[in-house]
């Protein structure tokens, strides 16, 4: 493997680059957010090691600046952020795989290797309707050329709506697929996200995408 790893604890990362090298790896280690956005922006790596918490620019832009300029190799946070939403914000934007410090080095080799086996397999695609384009990889959304902001609860939302267009989709499918699958909270809560949704994707362009079944569900449609 040819391995950029971008993390500022320089007793951490020559620990790192040490046995990466020992098992026949490539490492390149820079120790900042601008030099690791600039190294990563090469291409020439199979696999990016990046922490979150970086001098000068934070793991978290470097990644979206690499997914925006349609970069895509695999990039594994290796953090001491612990916290479930730091985690689903990596995901968010276009993280592989998310790992916590402290670390066992042989499970940072498995998933390293695990990242590799994957990054051949095609990048989500761009889905549309109508006019309304969601981009899953990029997490942006479009209603013709003019760009929505929505929360990542309404982007999944909207994004299973996408996937199955013209189809019924319960509000029990919506929450299996969108919600924690430990929520125990009512079901009508997909009610208020679509609400939202609504108010955003169609209320101010005129159009209607989002049919409500009443007793059933919703279902995605192109308006007119």
């Amino acid at each position: 493997m040819r391995v950029l790893l971008v993390e500022d604890e320089v007793p951490l990362a020559e620990m790192v680059r040490r046995g990466l090298a020992a098992d026949g790896h490539s490492v390149q280690v820079v120790h900042d957010g601008p030099s690791g956005l600039a190294a990563a922006s090469t291409g020439e790596h199979d696999v990016v090691v990046l922490d979150i918490m970086l001098p000068g620019l934070s793991g978290y832009r470097v990644l979206q600046r690499l997914r925006a300029a349609d970069i895509w190799t695999p990039v594994l946070m290796l953090t001491a952020k612990d916290g479930e939403y730091d985690e689903a914000d990596a995901f968010d934007l276009g993280a592989d795989d998310y790992l916590v410090k402290p670390f066992s080095f042989v499970v940072l080799l498995a998933r390293l290797r695990a990242l590799l086996r994957r990054a051949g397999e095609q990048r989500p695609t761009v889905l549309n309707v109508g006019d309304l384009q969601l981009d899953p990889a990029r997490h942006r959304v479009f209603r013709g050329k003019t760009e929505i902001t929505l929360t990542p609860r309404e982007f999944g939302v909207l994004e299973h709506l996408m996937k199955h267009a013209g189809e019924v989709v319960t509000k029990t499918d919506i929450l299996r697929a969108v919600w924690d699958a430990h929520y125990e909270g009512e079901v009508n809560v997909v009610e208020v996200y679509v609400g939202y949704l609504r108010r955003k994707i169609d209320a101010p362009f005129g159009t209607t995408s989002i049919e409500t079944l009443r007793g059933v569900g919703y279902r995605m449609v192109e308006p007119g």
